[in-house]
């Protein structure tokens, strides 16, 4: 189906065949992404893999992506992060005053955040609040039309161009012997490859991973959350096979994810009925969803919190009741934050950030 929105010029595949024309068929042919005014001013200081074009430049950062940041060895180095992470959002959520909701939305967002910058740079960043509003603007911006589309000098755009690519500089000079960006600042010393690895595209391909992994998980476990919530025996099922795993170990380890059959169905029926990036993002960018092993980080976060503790909604609410209402965009996460209140029914350790 041929549509104009606007001035530009649109293509719907609206049957199965279709998809397979475009998806299959012709896959080389159409994966390059559109880019509008907008991407052109986001991505002036160089593109990373998500909005790379297809050719020799995207090639080379799948492969350093691939076989230096991915790879299985490198993604296990990082376990300790990812548990120590779980148990410091726990300790959080034990924290919640009495009587007072946590905002499982905010706390879940910060501790995948906090997992992805500590793998890709080392450690926690300290402006790490300014770069979670920064990534959500940007999404907001690359989701549709907008005002920046239609005027390509729009302030705002450039502002947030200029502060994510300036919040990357920071982060990079602050840990420039760490982990992801030691691997890419090495490869750039050495050279030795067909397109020069600038600091732009570094910049941006850190960017990307960051954002590719730490929102799609993060918007997956407030999702599986809220359906949990909705369905208290699917609560109790999950709960009663992670207590029956753990059998009074004091936390959660990536060790005991591999016998929790049903807690991985929870995961997979979630990514079906909230996919995060429903309106297929280039596969380029959904195989970085899984970066740094955030397959195993949704699972470990979600049984930290079902083992812990037990959930409730507001007095006067019915689970079936919990607003589920969506917010369209690029990605699809909850309208409102997630707050409940936490009860706790497995003490967890004293934890020392």
């Amino acid at each position: 189906m041929y549509l104009k929105l606007g001035e530009v010029p649109v293509v719907v595949a609206t049957s199965p065949n279709a998809a397979h024309e475009i998806m299959r068929t012709h896959d080389v042919t159409f994966a390059t992404r559109p880019w509008s005014s907008t991407m052109k001013i986001l991505m002036a200081d160089g593109y990373g893999l998500g909005f790379a074009p297809y050719g020799d430049h995207w090639r080379q950062l799948r492969k350093i992506s691939v076989l230096e940041l991915l790879s299985a060895r490198r993604v296990q180095s990082f376990r300790h992060v990812r548990e120590e992470e779980a148990a410091r959002l726990v300790a959080a959520v034990a924290a919640t005053p009495a009587g007072e909701p946590a905002n499982l939305s905010e706390l879940v967002a910060e501790t995948i955040a906090d997992s992805t910058v500590r793998a890709l740079i080392g450690d926690r960043f300290g402006r790490r609040e300014e770069f979670l509003k920064t990534i959500e603007e940007e999404s907001k911006l690359t989701s549709g039309f907008n005002l920046a589309d239609l005027f390509p000098s729009s302030w705002l755009v450039s502002l947030l161009s200029d502060t994510s690519m300036e919040l990357m500089e920071h982060a990079i000079k602050q840990h420039e012997e760490a982990r992801a960006t030691m691997v890419l600042l090495r490869i750039q010393r050495e050279g030795g490859i067909n397109v020069p690895l600038t600091n732009g595209t570094i910049k941006a391909l850190i960017f990307d991973l960051f954002g590719a992994g730490s929102k799609t998980a993060a918007i997956t476990l407030q999702w599986a959350m809220s359906e949990l919530i909705r369905h208290p025996e699917m609560m109790k099922k999950a709960q009663d096979e992670v207590s029956n795993i753990l059998n009074g170990k004091p936390r959660v380890t990536e060790d005991d994810l591999g016998e929790m059959k049903y807690l991985k169905l929870v995961i997979k029926e979630t990514l079906r009925l909230h996919p995060a990036a429903p309106l297929l993002i280039p596969r380029e960018a959904r195989e970085t969803c899984k970066v740094l092993g955030y397959d195993a980080n949704m699972e470990l976060v979600l049984a930290s919190l079902l083992y812990h503790f037990d959930w409730k909604v507001e007095a006067g609410l019915e689970p079936t009741e919990l607003d589920m209402t969506e917010q369209m965009g690029l990605t699809i996460k909850r309208k409102n934050d997630l707050r409940l209140y936490p009860i706790v029914r497995v003490p967890p350790p004293q934890f020392m950030p």
